[in-house]
């Protein structure tokens, strides 16, 4: 019990360090907005949107109980590769400078397109939160009385969520230009993509059996499919 309780202690701990450097870091790159541009504070405004949808999912969705988690070195360095550049490098930049070094220059459209990107973006990551409710974890992991979600924008497409993700990752490095802390998410993502959705879907398989091949045949991974 004293184990548990200290291992939780130090989560605890944990969490509040990291939420107060991430705090820090915001603080200094909105401050230097001059420095950073026009895309900076995009993506700076999308990322707080982003957790301000997720954070409360996370919250609610910790008393879940798991029947099936798979929590292997893969998974856990696919998320903390997704965290450092998605989150983490990123904010450094914006807040240092710390990578000015590997910064490149895009027509000034890029910024205009990443900007227009956030709209589908934030709506997809809002809409596939809400529709999948107690359904959602940020890990590969079933809970109990797991729900097969085919309806609102789970209706013709599997991976919405992801498909949101994409976005984001695709129009990073049009608001951050620089090749560390805009354009590495890309490849990070891409690894996640293809190694950890063909683990969440065998997943599914085994959880809903038939009624997930149905679902498949019906819904394409992240474009929809209007034809059986």
């Amino acid at each position: 019990m004293a184990t548990r309780q200290t291992r939780s202690m130090s989560s605890s701990l944990a969490a509040v360090v990291t939420m107060a450097i991430g705090v820090g870091l915001l603080g200094l790159a909105v401050l230097r907005w001059r420095q950073n541009g026009p895309g900076a504070l995009v993506w700076l405004a999308a990322l707080l949107v982003m957790l301000a949808i997720r954070t409360p999912h996370t919250l609610r969705n910790r008393r879940n109980v798991v029947v099936d988690a798979r929590k292997d070195f893969a998974e856990t360095a696919l998320l903390a590769a997704m965290f450092l550049t998605m989150m983490v490098l990123p904010l450094l930049q914006l807040a240092t400078g710390a990578f000015g070094f590997a910064d490149y220059r895009l027509p000034s459209g890029a910024i205009a397109a990443g900007a227009l990107l956030q709209i589908p973006c934030l709506w997809l990551f809002w809409r596939s939160h809400a529709d999948l409710g107690r359904n959602w974890s940020p890990g590969l992991e079933v809970r109990e009385d797991h729900s097969l979600i085919t309806r609102g924008v789970y209706a013709r497409v599997r991976h919405p969520m992801y498909a949101a993700i994409w976005i984001s990752v695709l129009a990073q490095p049009l608001l951050i230009q620089n090749w560390i802390a805009g354009f590495l998410v890309a490849p990070a993502f891409a690894a996640m993509w293809f190694i950890r959705v063909p683990k969440e879907e065998t997943m599914m398989r085994l959880q809903f059996g038939e009624a997930w091949e149905a679902y498949c045949a019906r819904a394409g991974r992240l474009l929809p499919r209007w034809t059986a």
